[in-house]
């Protein structure tokens, strides 16, 4: 038992080290890219603080989502982000599975690439969007007679460069045009759909069929 143990210690070592070799060297290739990508997630966060300052609290917009699906109220309002932490973390962990795990579909950097890349496009657009169209902010921390709903105006640059977290990213208002959490929930989602599910083999079936009777 203690052998087979050892064994298999070593052979996911020789796994780890191999995948570490290998995304190195596509790292070294792919910095730029990811670098820009977690640059302007820096970006795209102090775009949704500066925001916050113009935000003004005021009635709450008619929506037949809220009718539809009702709000969990303020006592619940952790249910939320609980779900989106753990499709975030658990994304994250599945990046990271084929240092582990023998069933390599993905290269780690390669994939992060592709992702920062959408992320990026998604949040360039909901800038543009947020700063276009200011809409008073439904949440219970942006509406009247919340202390947070406004920001007080800055006494320096440094005050706005400067994003307070998680609580500036988790409490921000005014940048709710279309939900950030969204954008990264549909593209982990969508992403570990296209990398990470096999592929149905009845597809497989259906392009034989076509080929023959080609």
């Amino acid at each position: 038992m203690t052998l087979y143990i050892g064994r298999e210690a070593s052979k996911l070592w020789k796994r780890i080290c191999a995948e570490t070799t290998t995304e190195i060297n596509l790292l070294l290739e792919n910095w730029k890219y990811v670098l820009a990508g977690l640059i302007f997630q820096y970006i795209h966060g102090l775009a949704a603080h500066g925001v916050h300052y113009l935000h003004r609290p005021g009635p709450t917009l008619q929506d037949i989502g809220y009718f539809l699906l009702p709000e969990l109220g303020q006592d619940k309002a952790y249910i939320s982000e609980t779900v989106f932490s753990f499709v975030f973390l658990s994304f994250v962990l599945w990046t990271f599975h084929p240092f582990i795990f023998k069933s390599k579909k993905i290269y780690t950097v390669l994939v992060w690439c592709r992702v920062l890349a959408y992320l990026v496009a998604s949040q360039f657009l909901r800038i543009i969007s947020f700063y276009s169209t200011q809409l008073p902010g439904p949440n219970y921390h942006c509406r009247e007679g919340s202390k947070i709903a406004k920001l007080p105006k800055p006494s320096n640059v440094l005050e706005v460069l400067l994003i307070n977290f998680p609580q500036g990213a988790v409490y921000g208002c005014g940048d709710l045009i279309f939900s950030s959490h969204m954008i990264f929930t549909l593209v982990f989602v969508l992403t570990y759909q296209k990398y990470g599910t096999r592929r149905p083999r009845r597809l497989g079936i259906v392009n034989l069929l076509a080929e023959k009777s080609s």
